[in-house]
């Protein structure tokens, strides 16, 4: 029996991708972060994994 998820992303690699730091880099995602907070959304950063 296997004991290891294929399809399962690690998630440093999805924070990296899809994270609060990789949002801040780009201005495209700098004004997503804007949008949710202008929508009432907490944006957080994660701690830790």
């Amino acid at each position: 029996m296997p004991t290891h998820y294929e399809k399962r992303r690690s998630l440093v690699k999805r924070a990296r991708k899809h994270g609060f730091r990789a949002r801040m880099k780009t201005k495209n995602g700098r004004k997503t972060i804007n949008a949710k907070r202008r929508a009432g959304r907490s944006v957080t950063v994660r701690k830790k994994f």
